[in-house]
């Protein structure tokens, strides 16, 4: 039971060019240190990639078909039930969910190296969008680890 009041929920931000809260939260996972003018610039710079490379399409569609390909539905969160350990499984609430994929992305797009990340950004977008690349995978193993440990769902409270 939690001991505090809580949390209250603030309104979305909205960023400048797009007018659009995924936006910003993009921006958000993308910044370290508080450097949110250079986290602006490297995700407006792979929106242009990505607009460049398919001109036909909005660039907002591919980022948010992207999130919600990469988006996991169900995770394990270990239960301690007397003296053993079990991963449970346990559905995700939808914001979770879009910050885990937020997360995984700007994570595998930062693990390509070689390449700006303004660049790999948009190329973990672009693999995203078409159901592959590593945010994918490792939503699937989260989801397999989620099948495995099935038999421990009645744990969950």
């Amino acid at each position: 039971m939690a001991r505090r009041r809580q949390a209250i929920k603030r309104p979305p931000q909205i960023d400048a060019r797009y007018n659009s809260p995924v936006v910003a939260r993009l921006i958000t996972a993308v910044m370290r240190s508080g450097g949110k003018n250079v986290a602006r610039r490297i995700v407006y710079r792979a929106l242009d990639v990505l607009a460049e490379k398919n001109p036909g399409v909005n660039t907002l569609d591919i980022l948010q078909r992207s999130l919600e390909n990469a988006k996991p539905r169900i995770e394990t969160k270990a239960r301690r039930v007397g003296g053993a350990t079990y991963q449970v499984p346990l559905e995700i609430p939808g914001d979770r969910q879009t910050a885990l994929a937020m997360r995984w992305l700007v994570t595998f797009a930062d693990n390509r190296k070689g390449i700006p990340m303004q660049e790999a950004l948009a190329a973990e977008l672009m693999d995203a969008y078409q159901g592959q690349g590593a945010a994918i995978r490792k939503r699937d193993d989260v989801h397999k680890m989620a099948q495995a440990n099935k038999a421990f769902a009645h744990f969950r409270w």
